[in-house]
């Protein structure tokens, strides 16, 4: 049984290859397999560039097989790309695979679950060929609920509410901020620059980075955790039948899982709630398909059932994907499932809040220890009659730092965009809306450094709603830093735009 071990790795940025890898450990576990469920940055924090080596021997992974499932949607250029490079370079090094790699599309017209399901079934096949099952051991039943990761463990009444679990965590020494250990920005203003009548809130936010170490260029991003709203928090703490100060350790039931990074220990309710379990994410099959096991209220189960049955997916579609109703409305929807849920489990039943990317505004030679975003707030309409809002645009709009000291988790990560390293290279940019904020960073940048060259195309609805930072641009023009070209689309009868061909792609160098 040593040797039965399995490795799922996942490199997920919205959660669906995490809850794919979620799902593959579950199974395994039925299969008794002892599988650990990893992701890529926690098991090697540089991954791509280790397996990328030219000096790694190819018969390196000559003992290792391995499987690739790439979830990737076709109407991108670069269809599932990682997937067929790791592919290609697993086999290189000798790895033996035991499957094709399989491609899931999100365009397919039955969901990437028209891939996947099938290769799965493939997979565990050809896995019990290679690894049966010892003699007198069957595959656990799918009816049979599994044990959850871990047990908690709620301390007496002597600890309740008497302390507050800590956030605020010094960095240690020579520290770089990091999702593991995030710098607790001072916010130091929210400023709405789109006027009160537009339909759309827009906010200059800026924050305080002062002894963080962090640094940036143009194009880079700040990572931000965001939390729920006290309202949601109270919703859910309500349904479940949970109290909010209660406090809790969590202990290990698995040893081939490891405690959750971003909890400290120990806990309370009202910290995992707030801080941790995604409840505004539109749930997906794998949460049905637990809840079902969870719930003693036959109705509710058999719906339940159906939502996570291959026959229900497209009625979980027009009931959860489409309207993008929350995990918190499903919980409501099934108040006898709900209120009977043990805690445990949440952690199974609901994925962590995941950090949100937004490109940096500002340049660290324009404004020294700060660093602004140009942030829009989600909201928009479904079907259903509460507006869909985004979590962390609806949680960093909410915030009012003149009211007092408030403190945003955040760090800064390389971006996509790159910018000419030599500054004599005259630039195009073109930013519509708030696509301009890693533009407005360069030209800061550029104009710091005495630089002119820089020609900027902005494009918006209206001049006199959300034309954002259009004193600033004036005064660059004023000063010929700045060539500024601009399309208000819904100023003349006629909506007008850009016609400028391959620039709206983003930028140009050398021209």
């Amino acid at each position: 049984m040593a040797e039965r071990r399995l490795l799922v790795l996942f490199g997920s940025q919205t959660g669906t290859a995490e809850d794919m890898a979620e799902r593959i450990g579950r199974e395994a576990k039925r299969r008794h397999f002892a599988c650990r469920v990893e992701a890529l940055d926690s098991y090697c924090v540089k991954f791509w560039r280790f397996i990328l080596r030219k000096n790694l021997p190819p018969a390196s992974l000559c003992q290792v097989d391995y499987a690739v499932l790439g979830l990737g949607d076709s109407s991108y250029p670069k269809f599932n790309f990682i997937a067929k490079k790791l592919h290609k370079r697993l086999f290189q090094l000798g790895g033996s695979p035991i499957l094709s790699v399989a491609l899931a599309d999100d365009q397919h017209e039955l969901g990437s679950d028209a891939i996947s399901d099938p290769w799965l079934k493939d997979l565990w096949s050809k896995i019990l060929l290679l690894y049966p099952l010892t003699p007198g051991l069957d595959i656990i039943s799918d009816d049979v609920l599994l044990p959850p990761k871990f047990t908690l463990h709620f301390l007496g009444d002597d600890m309740h509410g008497k302390t507050k679990t800590k956030e605020v965590q010094s960095l240690s020494p020579q520290a770089t901020p990091s999702e593991q250990q995030p710098f607790f920005a001072p916010m130091l203003s929210n400023e709405r620059v789109t006027a009160r009548s537009h339909f759309q809130d827009v906010r200059l936010i800026e924050f305080d980075i002062t002894n963080s170490g962090m640094k940036y260029s143009a194009g880079d991003v700040v990572m931000v955790q965001p939390r729920n709203s006290p309202e949601d928090v109270q919703q859910f703490c309500q349904l479940l039948q949970l109290d909010p100060n209660k406090r809790f350790t969590l202990v290990l039931n698995d040893p081939s899982t490891s405690l959750p990074a971003h909890l400290p220990q120990p806990c309370s309710v009202q910290y995992l709630v707030e801080h941790y379990l995604d409840i505004s994410c539109v749930p997906r099959c794998s949460f049905f398909h637990l809840l079902s096991h969870l719930s003693s209220d036959e109705l509710e189960r058999e719906k339940l059932q159906e939502f996570s049955s291959a026959q229900g997916q497209e009625e979980l579609y027009n009931y959860c994907t489409r309207p993008h109703r929350t995990t918190l409305e499903v919980l409501f929807e099934f108040p006898n499932t709900s209120s009977c849920i043990p805690p445990e489990y949440l952690f199974e039943l609901i994925p962590r809040i995941r950090p949100r990317s937004f490109s940096i505004a500002s340049s660290l030679l324009a404004h020294p220890n700060r660093i602004q975003i140009l942030l829009a707030v989600v909201q928009y309409k479904t079907r259903l009659s509460m507006p869909r809002r985004g979590l962390c645009s609806s949680w960093l709009a909410s915030l009012h730092p003149e009211d007092g000291d408030i403190l945003v988790p955040l760090w800064v990560k390389k971006g996509g965009l790159m910018f000419p390293s030599d500054l004599e290279t005259p630039i195009i940019m073109v930013g519509p809306g708030t696509g301009v904020a890693p533009f407005r960073a360069a030209i800061q940048e550029r104009v710091a450094q005495k630089k002119k060259d820089n020609c900027l195309f902005f494009g918006c609805r209206k001049r006199l709603q959300d034309y954002y930072c259009e004193s600033e641009w004036a005064e660059l023009v004023r000063r010929r830093f700045l060539t500024l070209f601009t399309a208000f689309s819904r100023d003349q009868e006629d909506k007008y735009t850009f016609n400028i061909g391959l620039l709206r792609m983003g930028i140009l160098y050398g021209i």
